[in-house]
Formats: structure tokens, sequence, C-alpha cells
């Protein structure tokens, strides 16, 4: 992988030293078990971000002027195992240095560490999951670390928060809190939903991110794209009201499988990490960024 600024942003915005966010490239693809190629993503992904203008209209902003630095790669690919800890500790790391931490995948199985990272030092936290798939498989084919397992252990140690699932195994059930996980088929119905999950949620938390959480209409470019999904605006909508009303410690955006005669879905995916970013700065102002 290249190394770039993130966005072609000047040198002066991309220093770690001076820049706000942390920027976590994972390309890892090694549990996936049907369309490989997530680990093109976070290329696909930067790619993408060098040609998007760097003025959110919404929150008449330029969220880059906070300072990303583009970290190096996590290229861990021995097992998942060894790539889940390589992760862990990345992101520890930055998050002690006092950074707002972001990663891009890579296959879902990255956010096992990352979670574990962000679980460590914050406290109390929520993650809230925006998936297709419900990803609470305790163990799949031979592994803890894999794609399937990706909330596992979150719903073990933290409070998850589950929005747009419709697709699972039946054992997932009994790993699931149903009263906090937000179906695909159940919100299109519910006017409140997006209230009551805030509700539910502690002080901080982390957003995680697959991008087949998006309608496959929007999205095509993901290694598992599953009818009925978010569109784009309310997912804004809601991720909006999130970073408004809780304070966001950091996220992870995964699953973008790249096509190269598709690139809008490259486009939305860079779009989405940048409208997050704007979010974080334009509500966070009373709010504490650092950990514990």
């Amino acid at each position: 992988m290249n190394k770039t600024n993130y966005a072609g942003i000047p040198d002066k915005y991309a220093r770690l030293e001076d820049a706000k966010v942390v920027l976590i490239p994972v390309p890892y693809d090694g549990t996936s078990t049907w369309q490989k190629g997530a680990d093109k993503g976070p290329e696909a992904f930067l790619q993408a971000s060098e040609n998007m203008e760097l003025f959110d209209i919404e929150t008449r902003s330029e969220p880059y002027k906070k300072g990303v630095y583009l970290a190096p790669a996590v290229l861990e690919n021995n097992s998942p195992e060894k790539m889940v800890e390589a992760v862990y500790k990345t992101t520890k790391n930055y998050i002690n240095q006092d950074k707002f931490v972001t990663l891009f995948g890579g296959e879902h199985s990255i956010s096992i560490g990352s979670i574990k990272a962000f679980t460590e030092l914050f406290e109390d936290l929520t993650v809230l999951q925006l998936d297709a798939h419900a990803d609470l498989r305790e163990e799949y084919n031979g592994s803890k670390c894999n794609h399937a397992c990706a909330v596992y252990q979150a719903s073990l140690t933290t409070k998850l928060i589950q929005v747009g699932i419709r697709s699972m195994d039946i054992s997932e059930l009994d790993n699931m809190v149903e009263e906090q996980t937000y179906f695909a088929e159940q919100i299109i119905q519910d006017e409140d939903w997006m209230s009551d999950s805030i509700d539910q949620m502690t002080e901080n938390v982390f957003i995680t991110i697959d991008l087949d959480a998006f309608d496959p209409s929007i999205l095509p470019s993901t290694g598992t794209p599953e009818p009925g999904g978010l569109l784009w605006f309310e997912t804004l909508e809601y991720l909006k009201k999130v970073f408004k009303k809780k304070n966001v410690v950091g996220f992870d955006i995964v699953e973008l499988c790249p096509n190269p005669t598709e690139k809008s879905s490259d486009f939305l995916a860079a779009k989405l990490y940048y409208k997050m970013l704007a979010y974080k700065f334009k509500y966070s102002n009373s709010k504490n960024i650092s950990h514990e």
C-alpha cells in the first residue's frame, strides 16, 4: 500500500504530532467465506478520498483541517489471531496518544482488535454495530477471530447495539440481546427506532460499520451483499443524532470489496468516513474525546 496523505491533504494537516485524527488501514481478508477482495478495500477507499471535495456542505466545515494522520497499514497476515493482536496493539497505541482513532478494513474480523482496545481504555462502552449480519458466533471455521465472530466479544464486554441486521444463523440468537437489536425489516416500520436505540447507549460509543449494512442498490461492492439495507440519508440522520447525543470515541468501517468497474461504492465509503469526521468535530465541542 503506497503511503500518501489521506485525501491528498497538505502535509501540515497530515503530521501525527498535530493531527487530532489517526486513520489506520487494515488490508486483511483472511477469513472471508464468499467473495474475496476486502483486503483491497483500504486502497480503493483512499483513492476515492483523494477525489472528494473537502468542504462538507451540511456542517459548513472542512474536517481535514483538524488534522488526519494516515498511519502505516497493519499488514499482519500470518493468522487471524495475530492480525487481531496487531490491530489491538496499534489501536491502543494511538488512543494512548490522545488521538481520535479510526480504522478502515479489511474484513470485519479486524474489529475484534479495535473493540478490545477501546473497551480497555474507555469506561462503560457501547458498541454500535451497523451491519447486515449479526456476527455473533463464538467461533467459526476453527477460529474465534473470524469475520463471523466480529462482535461476539463485544456482546460480553460492552453494551452492544445492533442496527440493520437481516441475516444470521439460529445459533446466534443465544448471544443476541433482541431488545438492543434493530432488525432491518422492523426499523422500516418503526418511527422511533433511532431515538430508542440512542436512549439505550451509554455515554461513550464506538461505532463499527460493515458496509453491507447499506442496501446493495447504493453499495454493491461488498463481500456479502444483502437486500433490504439502509439508505444514505437515513444512515446520516442516525449517525448525526448519535454524534450529537453521545461521546463517539472512535469508529471503524469495514468490508469494502472493490470492483474495478463500479466505483460508486468506494466513493460512498470515502464520503461516509469524511461525514463522520464532520459530525465528530461539529458536535463534540462539549464532549471530552480523551480516554480515561
